[in-house]
């Protein structure tokens, strides 16, 4: 027997999901996370359910391990080491204000102070030719300080380095020979893109938090060992492919959002298979809401990344591939509060997993919106996470109590308040990524998931007029799942400015090649075979004077000047799509190459739902339910898992099962596929 297996921490809780190859079977666990160290959670989550990693054929892992050292600013001590003159480009960074009316703002404090950035002579030019040799004498005062100081990691970043690595490769060997053991990350191993901010903060962060990055991935692994796991395990990526623990360990700032991403790839499967091509997913876990925008089933993937970035705040970018994710601090363990002119708010500071949510009677006190979800009737008590979580109910009503003084009303109408408050929150979300970027949430599916997804889920969607919404199987857990659903990647960048009209194909054509010849010896070096590796290129282009440039296709194989001639001709259509003209009598011009490698790895497949269900079987009851709209709803419940094929049911009720319960106003009714969603649509008979 071969089992896949996916983990995946989130703040409250950690996933599991693992799939029988034999058989097909899908199991799911859920285990509390251990912010103190990760991985007994992970390890917890695997003995709970029960299984042996000896017959794991795949183990993949989502980890929050990035994310958290860098907005709870626990990384590295590190330094940086930059071309003379520019040893403030990470203060300086750029004059653009998120909020321009702002008279308080001030400007990102850098993860380098600034006797920590350290300059040295040498020069190249932007063609990555050599204007001034790299003075190799002036490392040394450097490394005895960084040696003195303490210093945990480095980071490299010359001018014009993209095109010629030779400086920082030098600059590398010299500082590994010095300073054994320390851990160094080169831009030119990380981003070979111009925009010398973005490239610095990328390799500054990068190096930031490789230490703690790394310490996790080998104690994981250890234990993992430890415990029987016989092949590489790997980590889920930003980009929405994974790659091997080895190579996470490099480049770790490709994990910045590991976890969030699985429920992308899973949408988008799911849309592939029941015939969705234009996506929303929603995805509620305990701290965080997550969204994103599958259109035309492509992912949308974004080279402008930011950490921390809110409307005030410009946050710190990320030059690298990261699937286009809005998230906000609003979860079911996110604490309700009241600020100081009188106003409700949920967010986004949350009880996490310890001490978790009051309900938890694990000494939380504070209110929180899985409190509120509790007392409004839609979990029940003695259903929580299919019973073997033991929840209070009288605690949830104590933590509301000074919300409802507050206001002078009562504990029920403070619990509907704390849902209408988030509900707005996760509005703006979806918003964001979807109305405010010029799409018709009326062309959209919506795909519910994580922990909250099905209980809020059906209730943002008709409210942003989706045409549908989707629960999936296993909702609260469907981030892991989608894990098992990914290949391996990697994306290399080659800035290379050269006009379309004169350019040197052979020129374009090495550089191609080089990139595809680094990724698959890198493939190669895990033991992957060249007929399981999938190279995609693209350019990115602009009319020359623009400053932003836009992705295009481009064919592999040899460029030709009749393929030269179809490229262009893709970018005028592409840029009139996006801004509504194009300029084809102008010169354009090529900005960056750009490949992504796949390794395409064996994919579960979604089996259909078993038709030996009835509504009979499903019916458990009703419970008085407190909906936005209608107030309190004596609503039916079914369990999931006997609903058959082809039911239709008119709201208002629940659908509870192991790990989540889904919940369906009076407006709406609920539909089940032939995989076993659950269809939530407006109803016809009351329009």
């Amino acid at each position: 027997m071969a089992i896949r297996v996916a983990v995946d921490i989130g703040g409250t809780f950690t996933d599991l999901v693992s799939l029988n190859e034999e058989t097909g079977e899908i199991t799911e666990e859920k285990a509390h996370t251990t912010p103190r160290n990760y991985a007994r959670g992970v390890l917890n989550s695997i003995d709970q359910s029960g299984l042996s990693l000896e017959e794991a054929s795949y183990f993949v892992h989502g980890t929050t391990v990035v994310i958290n050292a860098l907005t709870e600013k626990k990384g590295a001590k590190t330094a940086l080491i930059t071309t003379r003159g520019f040893r403030d480009v990470l203060e300086i960074g750029r004059s653009r204000r998120p909020d321009m009316y702002n008279y308080y703002f001030s400007k990102p404090e850098p993860f380098v102070r600034r006797a920590f950035r350290f300059e040295v002579t040498e020069r190249l030019n932007n063609e990555g030719e050599v204007v001034t040799p790299l003075a190799e004498e002036e490392l040394e005062d450097i490394i005895k300080t960084c040696r003195d100081e303490g210093v945990e990691a480095l980071a490299v970043c010359f001018l014009h380095s993209y095109a010629n690595p030779e400086h920082e490769k030098r600059c590398q060997e010299i500082i590994q020979e010095k300073l054994p053991g320390i851990s160094i990350t080169i831009s030119s191993d990380l981003i070979r893109e111009l925009r010398e901010f973005e490239r610095t903060s990328t390799t500054v962060l990068n190096a930031y938090v490789q230490p703690v990055t790394g310490s996790y991935l080998n104690t994981l692994e250890d234990e993992l060992d430890n415990i029987g796991l016989k092949i590489n395990p790997h980590a889920m990526q930003s980009n929405g492919g994974s790659a091997t623990f080895s190579m996470a360990r490099k480049t770790p700032i490709n994990l910045v959002e590991s976890g969030p991403v699985g429920g992308v790839i899973a949408g988008k499967v799911l849309g592939d298979i029941i015939g969705e091509e234009n996506v929303i997913t929603f995805d509620i876990g305990g701290t965080t809401a997550k969204t994103s925008l599958i259109s035309r089933g492509e992912l949308k993937v974004t080279k402008d990344y930011k950490v921390e970035e809110t409307p005030r705040f410009p946050g710190y970018p990320i030059k690298l591939p990261v699937v286009d994710i809005i998230e906000i601090g609003n979860g079911g363990g996110s604490i309700a509060w009241v600020d100081d002119v009188g106003s409700l708010q949920v967010g986004p500071e949350s009880a996490g997993a310890e001490p978790g949510p009051a309900c938890y009677n694990q000494g939380g006190m504070q209110p929180t919106l899985t409190d509120a979800n509790l007392v409004a009737g839609r979990i029940n008590p003695d259903n929580f996470l299919g019973g073997d979580f033991e929840v209070s109910l009288e605690q949830a009503h104590k933590s509301l109590e000074e919300i409802a003084s507050e206001f002078n009303i009562s504990i029920k109408e403070a619990a509907l308040g704390i849902i209408k408050r988030a509900n707005s929150n996760m509005m703006n979300a979806l918003k964001l990524i979807s109305v405010r970027r010029g799409y018709d949430p009326r062309e959209f599916v919506m795909v519910g998931q994580g922990g909250n997804g099905a209980v809020m889920g059906p209730e943002l969607g008709k409210e942003l007029r989706v045409n549908k919404i989707i629960i999936p199987p296993r909702p609260a857990t469907f981030s892991a799942f989608g894990m098992l659903m990914t290949d391996l990647r990697q994306d290399r960048i080659q800035t290379q400015i050269m006009s379309l009209a004169d350019c040197d194909l052979a020129k374009i054509n090495s550089i191609y090649q080089q990139l595809e010849n680094e990724a698959r010896d890198v493939y190669f070096q895990q033991g992957i075979k060249d007929q399981d590796l999938l190279f995609i290129r693209s350019a990115d282009i602009r009319y020359t004077g623009q400053e932003h440039t836009v992705q295009t296709p481009v064919e592999s194989g040899k460029i030709t000047d009749q393929e030269l001639k179809s490229i262009r001709e893709k970018f005028d259509q592409l840029h009139h799509n996006y801004y509504t003209f194009n300029l084809p009598e102008s010169q354009a011009e090529f900005v960056n190459l750009n490949l992504t490698a796949y390794a395409t790895v064996s994919k579960p497949e979604l089996s259909r739902a078993s038709d030996d269900g009835s509504l009979e079987k499903a019916y458990s009851g009703t419970r008085a339910i407190l909906f936005n709209e209608f107030g309190a709803q004596e609503s039916k419940v079914y369990q999931r898992q006997h609903l058959p094929v082809a039911t239709s049911i008119n709201g208002p009720l629940a659908v509870e099962e192991s790990k989540s319960v889904t919940i369906i106003d009076p407006e709406q009714k609920l539909e089940v596929d032939q995989y076993g969603n659950l269809i939530i649509t407006s109803r016809s008979d009351i329009r």
